[in-house]
Formats: structure tokens, sequence, C-alpha cells
């Protein structure tokens, strides 16, 4: 019996001692080992979508997602440097080095994960929302019941909210359209992503208009590492910085620094991951 057991355990730790082989021959953690050497990381962020990252007066990108990227960069002890990216070419810069990471307002999909290297948790989210006419005083989905709404052709919110709420959708080509129908009262209010909504409000140029439901169909946002990197060294400092700042609060506070509409998934998030024993 106890050779037995001794032939098991040997295996045992066989098999473990070749699976860590394994994995350390998969991690090379050359994107993690370049940043450390030349002191500095490289992260891609938008430039165009106020207050998450935007140009400031000087030229230089700031806004919540940089202060993100800032931190990122104080805890590997390395200077930041941005990059600013676009949705249709930020997973490409990526891939191609020319950033070293990615913190630029991209949904976390199955798609998206087999190109580049989206860490858990996800850091924020987006939803469904309106835009609307202050003096309306919309509170709840229901009071756009068999109202006129507007909506962008093609988007996914406009048969969800037709099914569940009963408005009208009056479809436009592009959102330009679809916010000016709204500032000719065309059309109760607009719907679409509340991450694009709460942009247009930071703007200025909407002093009039509120965004004043609970946003519905959460979408996280996740930051992404080189695909290669996901479970190693860089994945894993980038899931754990992730965590903390949930747990901690901090994401809350930069939410509240940029103006940004306090989300439930952010509380819920530092709900989730406090500290048992904190008082």
């Amino acid at each position: 019996m106890k050779r037995r057991l001794l032939a098991m355990s040997t295996a045992l730790a066989a098999t473990m001692l070749s699976s860590t082989a394994a994995y350390a021959a998969e991690c090379t953690n050359d994107v993690w080992k370049r940043v450390m050497e030349r002191g500095k990381v490289v992260v891609g962020v938008k430039a165009d979508y106020k207050p998450w990252g935007y140009r400031d007066t000087d030229g230089s990108i700031i806004g919540m997602e940089i202060d993100f990227a800032q931190a990122a960069a104080d805890a590997m002890g390395v200077e930041l440097e941005t990059v600013a990216v676009q949705s249709s070419n930020r997973m490409q810069f990526l891939e191609q080095g020319k950033i070293d990471m990615m913190i630029a307002t991209m949904s976390d999909r199955a798609d998206r994960r087999e190109i580049v290297g989206i860490v858990q948790p996800n850091y924020y989210t987006s939803g469904t929302n309106i835009m609307a006419p202050k003096a309306l005083g919309f509170s709840e989905w229901e009071d756009l019941r068999g109202k006129p709404v507007c909506g962008k052709q093609g988007a996914f919110y406009n048969q969800v909210v037709t099914e569940r709420y009963g408005v009208e959708v009056v479809a436009f080509t592009g959102n330009a359209e679809a916010k000016q129908a709204l500032r000719d009262k065309k059309c109760v209010a607009w719907v679409y992503d509340d991450s694009s909504i709460g942009s247009d409000l930071s703007s200025g140029e909407f002093e009039d208009f509120e965004m004043p439901l609970a946003s519905e169909d959460d979408n996280p946002w996740g930051m992404a590492v080189p695909l290669a990197e996901r479970d190693c060294v860089f994945g894993n400092f980038m899931s754990g910085l992730t965590f903390n700042m949930h747990q901690s609060g901090k994401l809350i506070e930069l939410e509240e620094k940029w103006g940004i509409q306090a989300t439930k998934y952010l509380a819920d998030k530092k709900d989730q991951y406090g500290d048992w024993l904190a008082e």
C-alpha cells in the first residue's frame, strides 16, 4: 500500500513539475521584459472619447482611462507613454507591438479574446440608456412607452427598447442625424450606448439634456495585453491591479473625478471584492 501511495505521489509530483515546466516554457514574457528594461510602458488609449480619453488644450491626452494607465505604470515602477488609438486599429496596434497594452473603451467579447489578451476582472462597463431634454423629466424606462425615440439604424438597442418598453424608434443612418433630430424635437429621446451619451454630455454641447435612466444590458470593458502574455506575468499583474482598484474604490474615485455618472457596475464590484474583515 505504501509503495502504491509513494508511486502515486511521485507520479503526481512529476505531472505537476511537467505542467509547471510547460507553463514556464510558454511564458516567455517578452513584452513584460522589454517594458522593464526600457523603464517605460506604452499604452494605447482613446483621444476622442471624453471623459475617458481626450485631448487637453495643450494636446496631451487626459481622462479616466489615462489615470488608470498611470496607475499601472506607477505600480510597475516605469514611466507612461500614451498612444492614441481608435476602435478600428487598437487591436492591430497591440498585435503589431506598437503598444504594450491597451485601455481604450473596448468591450470584452469572445471573438476579441482570440486576438488580444483581455484580462479579468473587467474594469468598466457600458450599457443602454437615453439622452433626453431635462425638461421632460423622465425617470424610468416605462416613461417612454408609446413615444418616438431616435436611434441609429442597425443598433441592437432599437429592438431591445421596442420589445421591452414599446417605444417607437425613429432610426437614422448616423448618430449625428439622430442627435440633431432630438434637438429638433422629432423625438423625445435618443437611445444609445451610455458611455457615448456620457461623452456627449461632458462636451458642453448638450447642457439642456441629461441621461436620466438606469442603464441596462451591461457590456463590460476589458484592458488587454498581448495574447501570449495574458496568462503570464503581464496579464496576471494587470489582473491583480484591476482587482485592487475595484476593491479599494479607486475606480469609483476616478469616475467621480472625471464627472462620469456613477455606475452600479463599479459599486457592485467594490462590494463583490471587498475585504470581508474590513469594518
